[in-house]
């Protein structure tokens, strides 16, 4: 969607709260830049429509599908749900792959839903969001902890969330903000259009739609309503002090007594109940954690890192962040299967594929403190990539033949990217 158009919405957001035409948006010339900005050689939907071809004929299709959307004619068709390997797991995860024409369509709505509650969002929800990442977050929680008085961390983890989300609650939901009817009408076509998979349709009575564009932003509306904004207006008034970060479904909330931390998962259960959620109790738990309870060894995971209480060379209490150790254990998994997929490329090329992965770890990675697990990493690449090499050559490859190897194509080094030593 073009930028003065997001303006637009934006605007009328903060002139009249609730807006309206909105479908207005979903017009061609938007559509055509969702087509524009697909990715070439996806897989495809149940309709067995590629990007290619529907560009074929761009101009006609496009019309098309105006003219059916103004008409009411347009249906979303099911998702088409297939099964990957799970990184590092033997393990499969469910993978819903939506229809070429529900994609951009999607795509645009996804973009008013944006300009409407990005305003509307608190400043302690960082997932999915347009300039936000999972490292503002985590700098968040360390600023919290490193300056806030807090002592305890409850760790929660709502059980299968997007799976589970109310389709009559979150169009109330919706409908708190948004008046145009059919904008909303279409989105619970969306919310209903099902899955197929092996042939078979699966009605979706529940959740957001797998794989859609659209299901990011539904999921932060449904949380903003369930669990910011409750926390910020009745929790943080009953309590000393406490206080939230969450990153989509994935939250962290900080108290200073143990005693509310344990008041407010009582709360908190009920709160995920009434709007049909439930926590995960093999995963949700309290934690002594804080510059005030450095002695207790317990950790939380959060965004793929493991935080760990420490403390610097001189003594003084920080926190510490660390590749998790489930998430190492399926990178070098995933690492190694893929050397064995690719053993037969050149040495050269093969490194240099290997390095773009390598920097893509550092830079989720590479936050202070981090340093030694990416580079137990690297040591983990370096090792597999000699036993492939290996078992490829007709002769047995030394390590000294390796290493000359590797003055000629080098493994990039770890680095840190994200900084959390300002202000310690």
């Amino acid at each position: 969607m073009m930028e003065n158009e997001y303006l637009k919405i934006a605007e009328r957001v903060g002139k009249y709260g609730k807006v309206q035409n909105l479908m207005a948006f979903v017009n061609k010339e938007n559509l055509a830049l969702k087509h524009k900005a697909q990715a070439k050689k996806k897989a495809t939907g149940v309709d067995g429509v590629t990007k290619s071809e529907y560009g074929q004929n761009l101009d006609e299709n496009l019309n098309s599908l105006v003219t059916r959307m103004k008409s009411f004619s347009y249906k979303p068709l099911p998702v088409r749900r297939t099964h990957i390997p799970k990184t590092g797991s033997d393990k499969l995860r469910p993978l819903g792959i939506p229809s070429y024409e529900d994609k951009l369509v999607q795509g645009v709505m996804a973009d008013i839903l944006t300009a409407i509650y990005e305003p509307k969002f608190l400043n302690m929800s960082y997932g999915f969001r347009p300039k936000r990442s999972c490292h503002q977050a985590i700098l968040d929680i360390d600023g919290k902890i490193m300056h806030d008085s807090v002592n305890c961390i409850v760790d929660a983890d709502i059980k299968g969330f997007f799976d589970n989300v109310s389709h009559d609650w979150l169009i109330k939901f919706l409908e708190h903000d948004i008046a145009d009817k059919r904008f909303i009408r279409y989105i619970k076509r969306f919310l209903k259009s099902g899955i197929m998979e092996d042939g078979k349709y699966l009605e979706s009575d529940k959740g957001t739609p797998q794989g859609g564009l659209i299901s990011p932003i539904l999921a932060n509306v449904y949380l903003h309503y369930v669990l910011d904004l409750w926390f910020e207006k009745v929790v943080k008034k009953q309590f000393h002090y406490c206080s939230i970060v969450r990153y989509a479904d994935d939250f962290v909330c900080c108290f200073s007594l143990e005693g509310e931390a344990r008041k407010f998962l009582v709360m908190l259960k009920e709160r995920m109940a009434q709007f049909g959620l439930e926590l995960a109790e093999d995963k949700t738990k309290i934690i002594p954690f804080g510059r005030f309870q450095r002695q207790h060894k317990e950790t939380f995971d959060f965004l793929g890192f493991t935080h760990v209480n420490g403390v610097t060379q001189n003594g003084k209490y920080k926190v510490v962040h660390i590749t998790s150790s489930k998430k190492l254990k399926a990178k070098m998994q995933a690492v190694k299967q893929w050397l064995k997929e690719n053993m037969h490329i050149k040495p050269s090329e093969l490194i240099s594929k290997m390095n773009v992965k390598l920097t893509g770890h550092y830079r989720y990675y590479g936050i202070s403190d981090n340093h030694d697990r990416m580079s137990n990493f690297q040591n983990y690449c370096r090792r597999q990539l000699y036993h492939v090499l290996n078992r490829r050559s007709q002769y047995r490859l030394t390590w000294e033949k390796y290493n000359k190897i590797l003055e000629h194509n080098p493994i990039v080094k770890p680095k840190i990217y994200i900084s959390t030593w300002c202000g310690k």
